[in-house]
């Protein structure tokens, strides 16, 4: 069970020996000093006691992960929801991705037609948006537009293009057609056990009603799961008690603007904004740079150059998803040096980008694919 990178200060315990070796020795030493005779390794005595170490082994395992549970940088899944209900704090559910339908009729009808709720769309069958309140098409009406909701919860119903959302699943007695006019947003996932945790670590924060900044952080992670990072700060330009809050999502996008909306919803309430500040949501700056690398492999590992140039790559995707996935990370291509030479590499040289500090509010982010080049073997 691995402690958490929230808590890098804070030194790994163990409530229980669990080494097999050890466990099995002790019990083995115990028992000859006990009963006076050496155990060979094929002695029935021996094989018994090597059964009744592992059950002590499994035991141990258990004594430690239970315990372990009971601290807020090991604890995973329930047991991590328990130590959040100490403080008030409860995981965020999934929640659902919508998305603006138009409805067609092939020819305006003398009669008002009712599409019922329920009433489902698809692209492939697989995943469907549903009407959740009956929609009404006036006589002499032939179009008629309405948000219809992901039947399924997460992230899975987001992203559908406007045009690929148009087949109707359901049965009409009239000529319709359906056709989504806005790309699908808004479906989430459960919160994480991490981005749970780090709710948790900052909840006591919100006990204040000052407006410091953990405090902020606190409300806006818990407006939306997607959130991985919040930055707030005070520009020195602005009035005194003018609030910016920068959320950052999952894989380093931008917040939409229903997100937006939602965090401000969040840090706005009357028993959480001190009447003195004024709050705004805005999005992160982005930061564009380039990419422009070389690197050479050891003639030694020359047999090994296919694998290591796919770790090398890897490497640094690694690196460019660790730089957009927190706000305010500094361009740092000394890390993506030691990314790449970890990979295998013998040497590399970073034309671009060159160090840069980045302000609280702003995020690095690749412009283009980048300029990657295997330039071959070298002697050590």
């Amino acid at each position: 069970m691995n402690k958490s990178d929230l808590f890098p200060a804070l030194a790994d315990i163990n409530f229980a020996q669990k080494d097999p070796d050890s466990i099995t020795r002790e019990i083995i030493n115990s028992y000859e000093a006990f009963s006076g005779r050496t155990l060979a390794p094929a002695d029935p005595v021996r094989l018994f006691l090597d059964t009744i170490s592992l059950i002590i082994i499994q035991q141990r395992n258990i004594i430690d992960i239970a315990a372990k549970n009971n601290l807020i940088a090991y604890a995973e899944g329930d047991y991590l929801d328990h130590i959040g209900a100490l403080f008030g704090v409860q995981r965020l559910g999934a929640s659902h991705s919508s998305v603006i339908v138009r409805f067609s009729l092939s020819t305006p009808l003398s009669y008002t037609v009712t599409i019922p709720k329920g009433t489902r769309i698809t692209s492939d069958g697989r995943i469907t948006f549903s009407v959740q309140n009956n929609i009404t098409i006036p006589a002499g009406v032939s179009v008629m537009e309405a948000v219809l909701t992901c039947d399924s919860s997460g992230t899975s119903g987001n992203g559908f293009l406007p045009g690929q959302l148009n087949k109707i699943v359901d049965v009409f007695p009239f000529s319709l057609s359906a056709v989504n006019i806005t790309a699908s947003y808004g479906g989430t996932d459960t919160e994480s056990d991490e981005a749970l945790r780090e709710r948790i670590h900052i909840a006591p924060e919100h006990y204040s009603t000052a407006g410091p900044v953990k405090a902020y952080e606190y409300y806006a992670k818990s407006a939306d799961p997607d959130i991985i990072d919040v930055r707030v700060s005070t520009p020195p330009e602005t009035l005194p008690g003018h609030v910016n809050i920068y959320p950052l999502m999952t894989a380093g996008t931008l917040p939409s603007d229903e997100v937006i909306a939602k965090v401000l919803k969040a840090v706005s309430a009357d028993d959480i904004r001190p009447d003195t500040d004024y709050v705004q949501v805005l999005k992160p700056q982005i930061v564009n740079y380039f990419l422009t690398l070389r690197y050479w492999i050891d003639e030694k590992d020359s047999a090994m150059s296919e694998s290591i140039q796919a770790a090398v790559n890897n490497a640094i995707g690694d690196w460019v998803m660790w730089q957009k996935s927190k706000l305010g990370r500094d361009i740092n291509p000394s890390e993506l040096t030691r990314r790449v030479i970890n990979a295998g590499a013998k040497r590399c040289v970073i034309m671009s980008p060159e160090f840069r500090v980045l302000k609280s509010y702003e995020l690095g982010v690749l412009s283009g694919e980048g300029d990657v080049s295997f330039m071959g073997f070298e002697e050590s």
